[in-house]
């Protein structure tokens, strides 16, 4: 079987990501060895061989999968009360900072309607809808702007739609949060960590100059649980897989009228609020 562009790019990156030059890295490379290249140990299974006693991380049996996840926001559930428990566990689990003024670091918070919805006018719009307060978080985009523009790759999409931050590979260029319509990255102006009330330690904090925002929970997704603003909304909001028509969300989705932010611009949100 021949060699074809990608799988010797594939190996290339291999053996020089382990030092592997000369003979070795020949041995990788040369034709017929492809053929069993599926069968290849891993980099991580060549640095830390099983007879070594090492095993590599599998994926929790439990975690959750869906094609497309979404959230969908009822907003005759979603009181005060629910929105401000949901707001306080994500914040107490993700050590998201309280600090004041024009640095507030926000993964999901409350809002006006004039705010969340600013190209919707409707001046005979229902009275308790327009002057309701709205969750805005994440909307976790099917073409989500800030993904395209990041020029490390620190902000990217996983196969099941959820825009993933990963705060390493993050240089503070802010590039994500201009590209971004709807306000959901905060940029660490400053070290988080001295506002943190009480830390969580199962959670990493940040470090001052990167950016951060709400990655739907996916810490919670991998062991099989819910996000925790779902799960501390009573009811209000409810996570699913959108492409799954059988879903709790569909079904809502089909049984009441939805709403979502500012949907013009072309970047197929994935929040969905019932009005």
């Amino acid at each position: 079987m021949g060699v074809d562009r990608r799988q010797f790019l594939k190996l290339a990156g291999i053996a020089g990501a382990l030092g592997l030059g000369g003979s070795v890295g020949f041995q990788l490379l040369k034709p017929g060895s492809l053929d069993a290249a599926e069968r290849m140990p891993t980099p991580y299974q060549m640095v830390f061989p099983k007879s070594q006693g090492n095993s590599e991380v599998m994926p929790n049996p439990k975690a959750l999968k869906g094609r497309r996840w979404g959230m969908v926001i009822d907003m005759r559930k979603l009181t005060e009360e629910k929105a401000r428990a949901a707001i306080q566990a994500c914040n107490y689990y993700h050590n998201v900072p309280d600090i004041p003024g024009k640095q507030t670091i926000k993964w999901i918070w409350l809002t006006g309607y004039v705010n969340a919805f600013p190209e919707v006018e409707n001046p005979f719009a229902d009275p308790e809808i327009k002057n309701a307060r709205f969750i805005a978080m994440c909307n976790h985009c099917d073409n989500p702007p800030c993904v395209r523009v990041c020029p490390t790759k620190a902000t990217f999409q996983r196969e099941d739609g959820i825009v993933m931050m990963d705060m390493h590979r993050c240089i503070g260029c802010r590039f994500c949060m201009a590209g971004c319509p709807y306000g959901s990255r905060s940029f660490n102006f400053r070290d988080p960590r001295p506002f943190i009330k009480k830390e969580y330690p199962l959670y990493p904090t940040r470090t001052k100059g990167v950016v951060e925002k709400c990655t739907f929970c996916s810490e919670r997704l991998a062991v099989g649980k819910l996000p925790y603003c779902a799960e501390a909304s009573g009811g209000a909001m409810v996570f699913g897989d959108v492409d799954d028509a059988g879903s709790e969300l569909r079904r809502l989705l089909r049984s009441r009228y939805s709403i979502r932010r500012k949907p013009n611009l072309g970047t197929h949100p994935q929040v969905y609020y019932l009005v």
